[in-house]
């Protein structure tokens, strides 16, 4: 079996969109910093994990060659 392409192209698109998406989060940084502890924790973790859902599709097709998942 040849081993596919797809994953280093993937991989590649991943921190590309990492590295866009944690500059975008860092610009916010210093008004998160003003919330109340409890607001600014809630951000942190919304943001945190707000990254994998734009990447579904990208992790679809790294693994079936596909954009979406067969029904």
């Amino acid at each position: 079996m040849e081993p596919s392409w797809r994953k280093p192209a993937g991989v590649i698109g991943l921190l590309l969109y990492l590295t866009i998406y944690a500059g975008i989060v860092a610009a916010f940084a210093n008004e998160l910093s003003q919330l109340p502890t409890a607001l600014m924790v809630i951000a942190y973790l919304l943001l945190g994990m707000a990254w994998v859902l734009p990447l579904r599709p990208l992790f679809i097709w790294m693994n079936t060659g596909r954009w979406t998942a067969r029904k």
